[in-house]
């Protein structure tokens, strides 16, 4: 895809080229009616000169030693017929020295010498056309290699401070996160169109920077709101699956409202965790060790791999660092086994590799690749009867975002792998 500033160098550089090549005849008609001005002009100095200098001492039986020493100049009989006398005329005559025909401008007039009548023949060669065409021709590449490439200096200096605040302004919207609430501030133009687009962002960012403030707000004060009513609700099933006297049908349905009420919980921590990351109760990190924080959590998961018939193996950089908040990476890590055995198969297998600044979690699921566009999109769920609640991933992407870590997702070899560049 070309930049605004190629394409505007391509159309003026076609401009130039048409309106150049189209007014090449006009030029050429215009120096071929110079050039045979000129020429006139010089024949007729030429007459001028003749009859003034040359005439008065002519004799008759000078004509034919004049006519043997100039080309250009001779004096005939007065026998030529012509109808022209004292207008140029242009004719082809046969040139001897070149062996071909020449074009020339001539002029015909009557003069007397020693009171004979004769006629004064002044010719002049002019270039053939082919020849003006072909070095007018050279003339106009030249101009037209100059002109394109003074348009191409020109606009690759001057579009350095002419677009300068427009790639500011760019370089700040491609940084801006609104989850910081950290509005841009651009560069002023002197440039109109340019100084109304900042004012445009500006206006749109704002309102969308207040628009997800109050979003997020809802968001937080409904998950505060509902953790109460959830915590008294999932006591009374605890109560209710204690009692001694519940039937096993009561048992069963019992059990669906508390697998149910667990999901909520879930569901309400995760949304209060996304509305809390880039708080400053997050901001605080510390450099450890990856690998100790990966392998703390383990014989919990294995536990829960085991019942799915799952297992895990490692191959793990213990001396890998970095600098990142521990709770969010707990959870991170936390989050990336949760997806790995809920997304498996049984029997299927987990391969968790660190290397000193990648992470990798590769697990069997389903035999196709996921949904790269919505993978990690919140509520997104590559199967719709999981039990989680698509917000795993989400999470995952937007603590990595937060420490400038880069996730990405592949399928190769029936392995669902999730790789954590930091």
């Amino acid at each position: 895809m070309k930049g605004l500033l190629h394409k505007t160098l391509l159309f003026y550089s076609i401009f130039t080229t048409i309106i150049l090549l189209s007014s090449y005849p006009f030029v050429y008609w215009a120096m071929d009616n110079l050039y045979k001005e000129d020429v006139d002009e010089a024949i007729f100095q030429r007459k001028d000169e003749f009859i003034a200098y040359n005439l008065p001492s002519l004799k008759i039986e000078d004509i034919q030693q004049w006519n043997r020493f100039n080309r250009d100049i001779k004096i005939l009989p007065d026998t030529v017929a012509s109808k022209d006398f004292n207008h140029i005329i242009e004719q082809k005559n046969y040139d001897a020295l070149v062996s071909e025909w020449e074009p020339y401008r001539i002029l015909y007039t009557k003069i007397k010498i020693q009171n004979q009548a004769a006629v004064l023949m002044i010719q002049l060669n002019l270039v053939e056309s082919e020849d003006l065409i072909a070095t007018l021709g050279r003339f106009y590449l030249g101009i037209l290699f100059v002109l394109l490439a003074v348009i191409l200096l020109f606009a690759k200096f001057t579009s350095k401070y002419l677009w300068k605040s427009f790639y500011d302004t760019l370089q700040k919207i491609e940084q801006f996160n609104i989850e910081k609430h950290d509005a841009p501030t651009f560069q002023q133009s002197n440039i109109k169109e340019f100084e109304q687009l900042n004012k445009s962002l500006k206006k749109l960012i704002t309102a969308n920077i207040q628009s997800y403030q109050s979003q997020k707000e809802f968001i937080e004060n409904a998950a505060h709101e509902l953790q109460t009513p959830l915590a008294v609700f999932q006591g009374k099933i605890d109560t209710l699956l204690q009692l001694s006297d519940v039937t096993q049908k009561q048992f069963v349905i019992l059990s669906s409202m508390n697998d149910t009420v667990s999901k909520l919980n879930r569901l309400n921590k995760n949304l209060l965790l996304l509305s809390k990351i880039n708080t400053p109760q997050y901001n605080e990190t510390i450099h450890f060790n990856l690998a100790e924080l990966i392998k703390k959590p383990l014989d919990f998961f294995t536990e829960q791999a085991i019942a799915k018939n799952i297992k895990i193996t490692l191959e793990i950089d213990d001396t890998v660092m970095v600098k990142a908040n521990l709770v969010l990476t707990e959870i991170l890590v936390s989050n990336l086994f949760l997806n790995a055995i809920r997304h498996n198969v049984n029997k299927g297998n987990i391969h968790i590799s660190l290397s000193n600044h990648t992470l990798v979690f590769a697990n069997a699921g389903i035999p196709e690749p996921l949904n790269n566009d919505k993978l990690f999109t919140r509520f997104s769920k590559a199967n719709p009867s999981s039990q989680g609640n698509g917000l795993g991933l989400a999470i995952i992407k937007t603590i990595a975002e937060l420490n400038q870590w880069n996730v990405t997702y592949t399928f190769q070899n029936n392995l669902h792998t999730f790789s954590i560049v930091f």
